[in-house]
């Protein structure tokens, strides 16, 4: 009880005092054992009032001050040294995430160039072999009587499967309604081969000269630019409907879109040649046959898939007769 009443007793400054030696005791306590561990770091320390004021006078500043100094720089060094250890390994997993990043960039780079520079070889090689045709391959002639009997454009990308009917996408853009009809059509039968009929086109200004195949079906269009039998013949009333491929194939009729007005398109038969002078360009649905009705002039129509590698639409290329000439390196 006289300790209680002693306490009791004393002031708010005494009982500040006591409380601070108290705890100055236990900090002495705990630096002797971080010394005995070897884990003492002494650092500049700021002395409150209390130890500045009432702890130097009686004696226990100078004994006080280098523990608690070296014990709150301890422990302030092993925070700091865990968030060190934190930020350090922040930094490696962020590094490996970017490394996986710019792998994934540059694998995604290689794929696409490796597609790329398959279908180019591929269209070079076709090229080729076009190029060597359009010489020794003897083409029919096609009837002067432009018929339409088709639902669709030529130059869809997809042929029927293993010859059940065309399935959407399996036929370029084909409504599905129309499938039966395209089903039951049968194309006519290549006519027999004539000199009048074309069998080379060139466009001077997309450095386009291939040959001209009968037919526009998926075989023939492998070959080159593709008559649609039954359109008329070069040179004469009626129009003259070829249709190739814009992005395989040998991509003949990838940059028809780059024609303009003005622009000349030579269509060739064995005895001479045609000039055709572009007049208008148009991108129209897939089922939009009216663009290879007949005319009642010289005309031609150039038709291919629209936009490049998407091939939803057709772009059509209307041109009209405009002179006759010799062959290329032929005299008249």
């Amino acid at each position: 009880m006289s300790n209680k009443r002693e306490i009791d007793d004393l002031s708010v400054e005494e009982l500040e005092q006591l409380l601070y030696r108290k705890r100055r005791a236990k900090r002495h306590e705990r630096l002797r054992r971080l010394r005995s561990e070897g884990r003492v770091v002494n650092v500049p320390f700021e002395s409150s009032p209390l130890e500045s004021e009432d702890l130097i006078r009686d004696g226990y500043y100078n004994n006080t001050r280098a523990g608690s100094s070296a014990i709150d720089a301890d422990l302030w060094d092993e925070g700091e040294d865990e968030e060190e250890s934190g930020l350090k390994l922040r930094w490696v997993a962020n590094k490996f995430l970017l490394i996986l990043e710019i792998g994934a960039v540059v694998g995604l780079i290689v794929v696409a160039y490796l597609v790329w520079s398959t279908a180019r070889e591929l269209n070079e090689e076709i090229a080729i072999v076009q190029q060597a045709q359009s010489e020794s391959v003897a083409l029919p002639t096609a009837a002067p009587t432009p018929v339409i009997g088709v639902v669709v454009l030529p130059s869809g990308h997809k042929p029927p499967v293993n010859g059940r009917p065309p399935e959407p996408g399996e036929a370029g853009d084909i409504p599905s309604h129309l499938l039966p009809i395209i089903d039951a059509y049968v194309p006519p039968p290549i006519p027999t081969p004539g000199p009048e009929q074309a069998r080379r086109v060139q466009i001077p200004s997309l450095n386009v000269d291939k040959p001209i195949v009968q037919g526009d079906d998926w075989q023939q269009l492998k070959k080159g630019v593709g008559q649609h039998i039954g359109s008329g013949l070069p040179g004469q009333p009626g129009n003259l409907v070829l249709s190739a491929h814009n992005d395989i194939y040998g991509e003949i009729f990838r940059e028809l879109d780059k024609l303009k007005p003005g622009d000349e398109i030579i269509v060739s038969t064995e005895r001479r040649s045609y000039t055709y002078i572009v007049r208008d360009l148009d991108v129209v649905e897939p089922t939009d046959v009216w663009v290879m009705g007949a005319t009642d002039h010289a005309s031609t129509t150039l038709i291919s898939c629209y936009p490049y590698l998407v091939n939803n639409k057709r772009i059509v290329v209307f041109a009209d007769l405009a002179a006759t000439g010799p062959l290329p390196g032929r005299s008249s």
